[in-house]
């Protein structure tokens, strides 16, 4: 490392750093000793890509506090700004070890701030993927390896998990017991916490709810529960049911097991690892690799007779071969082959002609093969399901719990089972493109009849939908949707409202303009509760039922003139669409099912 003293415009929060992308911490604690004296302790920094710019990985709190009293220097006119928070005492490390400067960042937080174990996770699976073991992380951070693998079993969960978590809303010996949980389970007992009426298991209860007693549920048999000789129970309403004898149920699914992994073997995997129900597979310990590479099928089976099958995967150290250009083979002198690289081509050119040319007249396979190919992609096709993300964790919680959100979800699942796909999988779409998988699948669909794959059409769609496009404004105004039907004012929407302009215009449009004009001063706080007044028919005003705002209806408008209304701009551009088609004379009507549209 050199030492240098860095001019604070020169400096950003790096990447590597684990306080990266969060809001601007606290400084409370150390903004009177940095206003007073100035930056004392050495921040830890690597060039970036401007010229002489560097980016912090150790030392974001320092920084914003040397911005806060560097900012009000300014203000006060204070010719002494660059005294101790202009230039920042600095140690630069090389500029291209990403692991390096992921540990430096965490050393030094760890030392000092102790971050919660979601924070601590994501930067460990940073470290895993820049290449450090378990071992390497303990010796650096003078961690147990035990402790290491319990933050990175952090993984497993699913991302609203590791967010209640992360704000302590869910203690430590809880999270632990829902690491070995499938994400079946952990759906449901998310399930259950969201419910007030029920009770969500915790600490040692959940283990028990987890692991207790040997009832085993007829979904997770592989096999034909139909043709099942044993004895089954079922609940008082009929929704679940069990295996009375589970060593019966195991002798059966473990039948089931050995023949599917046969059949991954004859399909040319390299090999089929069962994970017995003592064992984990965890998946930051693996990397995706195709079956042409030597990729392996890891069957993992649950003490609760579930069972996943994790395709394509080598171990990590096996991917850093791969990466250079090694083979996992066995080093066999290969076989030469019976035809021709350009025999081949000759061959699968006219086979591809003749099968195309008699596709054109069997639509019905057509729209499987179609359906196939979307679901599983291919080398041509790339369709993935859309993101859906966000950063506002109340956005995020008010979309999971939307009804728009569970209505799909149902037919979701209903679509995975009937795809024969595992109950874990979150989404139908976004497929690796393996030919194996294409091709069994399109047989699948080849067993269903139309109706059933219009349902799973649906599916897809809707997945791949791209949100905030032109597509959603067409879809939404073709089919007559009424938001009011899925949607209420909620504390995402009111926390997002900042606009006062506005606020007093949603004032006029849910209570009435002469409520808007005699509170027009008003801050919009003060505003925002006239609006839930006007919801919710409290503190004397008329409730206003099924309110939707402009910019949330099919089709959607504005309140101002200002612009900047994404729903509005990808509105115009149906319109546009829909204009061009008319003069164009390509505008036959064209009628949706009424079938369909009440699905």
């Amino acid at each position: 490392m050199k030492l240098e003293f860095i001019p604070l415009d020169k400096l950003c929060v790096s990447k590597a750093n684990m306080r990266y992308a969060r809001k601007a911490p606290d400084v409370s604690d150390i903004l009177p000793t940095v206003r007073k004296r100035g930056i004392i302790q050495t921040l830890v920094v690597r060039p970036n890509a401007l010229p002489d710019h560097y980016e912090i990985l150790a030392g974001a709190r320092r920084y914003h506090a040397a911005l806060i009293v560097a900012g009000e220097r300014m203000e006060s006119g204070d010719a002494e700004t660059d005294a101790g928070v202009a230039l920042l005492p600095c140690a630069i490390i090389e500029a291209d070890d990403d692991a390096a400067a992921v540990e430096a960042s965490l050393i030094e937080n760890l030392g000092r701030l102790d971050p919660d174990e979601v924070t601590q996770w994501a930067s460990f699976v940073r470290l895993v993927k820049e290449g450090r073991d378990v071992a390497d992380i303990s010796a650096t951070f003078g961690l147990p390896e035990l402790t290491v693998r319990r933050v990175l079993a952090l993984g497993n969960l699913l991302p609203r998990i590791r967010a209640l978590y992360g704000a302590q809303e869910i203690d430590r010996t809880t999270i632990r017991h829902l690491t070995i949980a499938s994400k079946s389970q952990q759906r449901a007992w998310l399930a259950l916490y969201d419910d007030a009426q029920a009770y969500a298991p915790t600490g040692h209860q959940l283990k028990a709810w987890l692991f207790g007693g040997q009832s085993i549920a007829t979904r997770h048999a592989l096999f034909d529960v139909a043709t099942y000789g044993g004895q089954i129970t079922t609940d008082l309403f009929g929704e679940d049911s069990y295996f009375a004898d589970t060593e019966q149920f195991w002798t059966a699914q473990n039948a089931v097991v050995e023949a599917r992994r046969a059949d991954y073997l004859e399909a040319g995997w390299a090999d089929a690892v069962i994970v017995p129900p003592t064992e984990r597979f965890h998946s930051w310990e693996y990397e995706k690799a195709p079956k042409r590479k030597g990729g392996r099928v890891y069957i993992e089976i649950r003490s609760n007779g579930e069972v996943s099958f994790h395709e394509g995967y080598v171990t990590r150290k096996e991917a850093a071969r791969l990466e250079r250009g090694e083979t996992l083979s066995d080093g066999a002198k290969p076989v030469r082959p019976e035809i021709t690289g350009p025999m081949q081509t000759y061959i699968d050119l006219h086979r591809h002609a003749a099968v195309r040319a008699t596709l054109t007249g069997f639509p019905q396979v057509a729209l499987r093969l179609m359906v196939a190919h979307a679901i599983v992609g291919s080398p041509l096709w790339r369709v993935q399901p859309d993101p859906r993300t966000t950063r506002n964790d109340l956005v995020a919680e008010s979309v999971e719990t939307a009804v728009g959100e569970a209505r799909f979800d149902a037919v979701r699942r209903k679509t995975v089972e009937r795809l024969g796909f595992s109950p874990d999988e979150p989404h139908v779409t976004g497929g690796n493109g393996d030919d194996y998988c294409v091709s069994g699948l399109f047989l699948r669909l080849l067993q269903l009849g139309d109706s059933d794959i219009m349902d799973i059409v649906t599916v897809v769609m809707g997945e791949t939908l791209s949100s905030g496009s032109a597509a959603v404004e067409a879809v939404g105004a073709e089919i007559g949707i009424d938001m009011a039907d899925y949607w209420e004012a909620d504390a995402a929407f009111f926390e997002l409202l900042r606009d006062r302009e506005l606020l007093g215009l949603l004032v006029a449009d849910v209570v009435d303009p002469q409520a808007a004009s005699v509170n027009g001063h008003e801050k919009a706080k003060i505003l925002k509760s006239i609006i839930r007044d006007g919801l919710d028919g409290t503190n004397g005003r008329d409730r206003k039922y099924r309110w939707v705002p402009r910019w949330m209806a099919f089709p959607p408008s504005v309140y101002t003139q200002r612009g900047g209304v994404g729903t509005v701009a990808a509105h115009a551009k149906v319109a546009a669409a829909r204009d061009m088609l008319a003069q164009s004379g390509l505008t036959d009507d064209v009628e949706v099912p009424e079938s369909r549209l009440a699905a």
